[in-house]
């Protein structure tokens, strides 16, 4: 059995990239494909071009290659797997390489954060960044909070880690085409803390579950129909996670999840929050989903509270 998690990569035996997706692998590992060998591609790694993948491209790709692996992500069949791309392990071979890497790396590590606890992902992770690469940085477990507020005391201090400028916050917006406002996306960024900008490059802080945080896989239900509720957030120990999770108090819904990059981290516990998505019936519970498509529309997450004490509602 693979052993692997969130935001790992693996390698398979045609030389295609394809990231983690999932802490569970029943029937093989869940990921979505990154990079393919192309002639006419723009990426380069151990002598070979590669073409980068998004989303819906990455289907169309599989479609034509591997129709046998595409369920609601890529199923890699574990034989065809021939590496497992861990980001704690790659990260040793960068600091030294690449100057921004290592500036967040020494933030953390002089904050106590153990380098057993970083890593790096993203296109950085299988060799295969470029000048227009952002930095997909990541911490494992409990410590991630610790260090997402040692990256915001560095951007306090005058360090080579800055907070992002309007018209970066512009570009994410405009990228990411939620379904709230300007304003609105940009006070719950902001408090979010974990983005910041190193040597003029964007990076992001992201989570993943320590080993002994993963317990067992998300159930499955059935998709019922779109509601908006309001709840109280009783647990927001996950909302960083991916999908991101938040345990509320309502009469009908157990619990949010959201695919949606936009909306994780967006609301502490203790607080009131507007949500619209789909209702998963699992039988014995439900659950709001937020993010059922790559861009969702009618889907959203805003934190009533976060809005209200800054006079925005």
């Amino acid at each position: 059995m693979i052993r692997t998690r969130l935001r790992d990569f693996v390698r398979t035996d045609d030389e295609c990239f394809f990231s983690v997706v999932d802490y569970f692998h029943p029937t093989g590992v869940r990921g979505i494909l990154r990079y393919a060998p192309d002639e006419t591609g723009n990426r380069f790694a151990n002598g070979m071009k590669y073409r980068k993948y998004d989303f819906a491209d990455s289907f169309d790709y599989m479609r034509q290659h591997h129709p046998d692996w595409i369920s609601d992500v890529h199923i890699i069949p574990q034989e065809r797997v021939s590496e497992i791309l861990s980001p704690v392990d790659r990260l040793p071979e960068v600091v030294d390489s690449d100057e921004r890497i290592k500036t967040i790396a020494r933030v953390l590590s002089k904050a106590g954060i153990p380098m057993s606890k970083q890593g790096v992902t993203g296109s950085v992770l299988p060799g295969l960044q470029n000048e227009m690469s952002d930095i997909d940085f990541v911490v494992y477990g409990p410590v991630w909070f610790k260090a997402r507020d040692a990256i915001n005391r560095a951007k306090l201090s005058g360090s080579r880690i800055e907070a992002i400028d309007e018209n970066m916050w512009q570009r994410i917006y405009r990228k990411r085409s939620p379904e709230i406002s300007y304003d609105e996306f940009l006070l719950h960024e902001l408090r979010k803390g974990n983005r910041g900008m190193v040597n003029g490059t964007y990076f992001d802080l992201l989570f993943t579950r320590d080993w002994d945080q993963i317990h067992q896989p998300l159930e499955r239900g059935s998709d019922t129909e779109h509601i908006q509720i309001k709840a109280t957030v009783t647990d927001a120990t996950f909302a960083f996670d991916n999908p991101a999770l938040y345990e509320i108090d309502h009469e009908e819904i157990d619990h949010i999840l959201s695919y949606t990059h936009t909306y994780s981290g967006q609301a502490l516990a203790g607080e009131r929050i507007e949500a619209r998505g789909v209702v998963e019936d699992m039988g014995h519970k439900k659950r709001l989903v937020v993010g059922t498509s790559r861009e969702p529309r009618g889907e959203w997450m805003r934190s009533l509270s976060l809005l209200e004490k800054e006079g925005l509602l």
